[in-house]
C-alpha cells in the first residue's frame, strides 16, 4: 500500500534518478578501477622501483588492497549519516572526496622524485578513495530502489550497478588508447597521469547531475516518523543506525558479506588479475590484455539491467545461485582458454566470466536494498557489502599473483575462486526471497532473511499509516 508521499515517481523522474546514480557510480569506478590497471601496469616501475618485476607487482597491488581496508570505514560513517541525514547528501560527498584523491593521483611525484615518500603519499591517497567508494555504492543503489517501482526494483536497483562496468570500460578504454598511441618509455614517463587527471571532468559532470535529484521519498517518511516519535515521551529513543543493524539484522549481514565472495573475488581476478596473467604467463601484450577487458565490459554493461529484470520475474536468490555456480565451473575453461594466448580465446574467457558475474551483479542492489529496515538500510547494506570486501575484492589479485609466483599454475588460482563460489552458494541458499519485499512495510523486529519469523522475504500486514515502527 502506498501513500502519495511513498507513490512512485513519474518515469522521467525515476529516469534521472537513475541516470544520477549511474554516473556517481560509474565516474567512482573510473576512478577505483583506474588505480587497479594501473598497479598492474606502471605503479611497480614507478614507485616501487629495484625489486623483482613480480615483487614489484605484489608490492604495488598492496597499495591497491589498502583502498579496501578503508571500505568498512566508509561504510560505517557513510551509513550513519546516511540513514540519519540522507541519501543524496552523502552521495555528494562520496563523489567529491573519490575525485578529489584520484585528481591528487595523477600529479603525484614518483619514488625517482621524492623516494619512499611517493608510496606513502599514493597509499593515503588509495586510503581516501577507498573511504569514499565504502559509502558510495550503499547510497546510489538505495537512492533507486527507495524510489522506484517495486514490481521492477531489481531492474531499475540495476542500473547503479552497470556503473562498475561503465568505470571499467572508461578506464580500461583510456589506459588502452594511450598505451596504442604513446610508446613504453612515454606511457610511463607522463602518459599515466592523463586518465587520473581526466577524473576532474568526470566529477564535475557527475556532481551536475547528481544535486539536480531529490531525497528518497522513502527516507522522508521514514525520517518525518523518527521525528514524530520523539514528540511522544512513552516511546524509546531510537538507536543508533549500527546498533540496530546488528541487534535486527546481523544474519542478514552474514547474507550479504557471505553472497558477496565469489561476485567480489571473481570480478578482480577476471578484470585485474588477468592483466598480469595474461602477459607474464600467457604471453599477451599489454594492449592485447586491455583491449579483451575493453569488450567484455561493454557486454558486461549490457547484460547487468536483463539479469535485473529476470530478477524481477524469478527471484534474486535463483539469478544469484546461477551466477555463483556458474563462476565456479567456469573457472578452469577461463584460464585454458587464457593460456592459448590468442586474442578471440582471451574475449572468449573474459567476457563468459563476466556474464555470470553479472548474474550476481545485478540482482545484489535489490537483494541487499530488500534486506534491511528504512532508518537502517544505508547501514546494513554497506556494512554487509564492504566488510566482505576486505576479505574478498581487497586481497584477491594479492593472492592470485601469490600463488601464481609459487606454483607457476593457475590451478590453484581456479580454486580459490571455486572456494568463493561455494562459500557463496551456501549463503544465498540459506536466505529467503526477497523479491515481494515492500520497503515502505519493513518491521525490522519479525526477523531477517535467513529465518526465524516473517522475515525479509514476508509481506506484513503493517502499512506505514498504522504501525510508525514498520521503517
Amino acid at each position: 500500500m502506498s501513500s502519495p508521499a511513498t507513490a512512485p515517481p513519474a518515469p522521467p523522474n525515476l529516469k534521472r534518478i537513475v541516470a544520477a546514480s549511474l554516473i556517481g557510480t560509474t565516474v567512482e569506478w573510473y576512478d577505483f578501477f583506474l588505480y587497479g590497471s594501473a598497479a598492474a601496469l606502471v605503479f611497480n616501475k614507478l614507485f616501487f622501483p629495484g625489486s623483482d618485476p613480480l615483487v614489484g607487482t605484489l608490492l604495488s597491488f598492496l597499495t591497491y588492497a589498502v583502498g579496501f581496508a578503508a571500505r568498512p570505514l566508509g561504510a560505517l560513517v557513510f551509513g550513519h549519516y546516511g540513514d540519519r541525514l540522507g541519501r543524496k547528501k552523502l552521495l555528494v560527498l562520496s563523489l567529491l572526496l573519490m575525485g578529489g584523491a584520484t585528481f591528487a593521483i595523477g600529479l603525484l611525484p614518483t619514488h625517482a622524485t621524492v623516494g619512499s615518500a611517493a608510496p606513502v603519499l599514493l597509499t593515503v591517497l588509495r586510503l581516501v578513495q577507498g573511504f569514499a567508494l565504502g559509502g558510495e555504492w550503499g547510497g546510489a543503489v538505495l537512492l533507486v530502489s527507495e524510489h522506484g517501482d517495486a514490481r521492477r526494483r531489481g531492474f531499475w536497483a540495476s542500473w547503479p550497478q552497470t556503473g562498475a562496468p561503465a568505470g571499467q570500460l572508461l578506464a580500461t578504454g583510456v589506459l588502452s588508447l594511450l598505451t596504442a598511441v604513446l610508446s613504453d618509455a612515454a606511457f610511463v614517463s607522463w602518459g599515466w597521469r592523463i586518465p587520473f587527471l581526466l577524473s576532474g571532468v568526470l566529477v564535475v559532470v557527475g556532481l551536475w547531475i547528481r544535486l539536480s535529484v531529490d531525497e528518497s521519498p522513502v527516507f522522508r517518511q521514514a525520517l518525518a516518523q523518527a521525528e514524530a516519535r520523539k514528540a511522544v515521551p512513552s516511546e524509546e529513543a531510537e538507536q543508533l543506525p549500527l546498533v540496530s543493524v546488528l541487534r535486527h539484522h546481523w544474519r542478514d549481514v552474514l547474507v550479504a558479506m557471505g553472497a558477496r565472495m565469489a561476485e567480489n573475488i571473481s570480478y578482480y581476478v577476471i578484470t585485474a588479475f588477468i592483466l598480469v596473467y595474461a602477459t607474464t604467463s600467457a604471453g599477451v601484450s599489454k594492449q592485447t590484455a586491455l583491449n579483451a577487458v575493453l569488450i567484455a565490459s561493454a557486454v558486461h554493461f549490457a547484460v547487468i539491467p536483463a539479469w535485473g529484470a529476470l530478477s524481477d520475474r524469478v527471484g534474486r536468490r535463483p539469478v544469484y545461485l546461477l551466477g555463483a555456480v556458474g563462476i565456479g565451473l567456469w573457472m578452469f575453461p577461463f584460464f585454458s582458454l587464457v593460456d592459448t594466448g590468442t586474442f578471440g580465446s582471451l574475449v572468449l574467457a573474459v567476457t563468459v566470466g563476466l556474464i555470470l558475474h553479472g548474474a550476481m551483479y545485478a540482482p545484489q542492489a535489490a537483494f541487499f536494498s530488500e534486506m534491511f529496515a528504512t532508518r537502517m538500510r544505508y547501514s546494513g547494506a554497506s556494512i554487509g557489502a564492504q566488510f566482505a570486501s576486505v576479505a574478498a575484492g581487497a586481497p584477491a589479485p594479492l593472492i592470485a599473483t601469490a600463488l601464481l609466483a609459487d606454483y607457476d599454475s593457475s590451478t590453484p588460482i581456479a580454486l580459490y575462486v571455486i572456494a568463493a563460489a561455494l562459500l557463496t552458494v551456501v549463503a544465498v541458499g540459506v536466505a529467503k526471497e526477497t523479491r515481494h519485499r515492500d520497503l515502505t512495510d519493513c518491521h525490522p523486529a519479525d526477523g531477517d532473511a535467513t529465518g526465524g519469523g516473517p522475515g525479509v522475504g514476508a509481506e506484513h500486514p503493517q502499512t506505514p499509516a498504522t504501525d510508525a515502527r514498520a521503517v
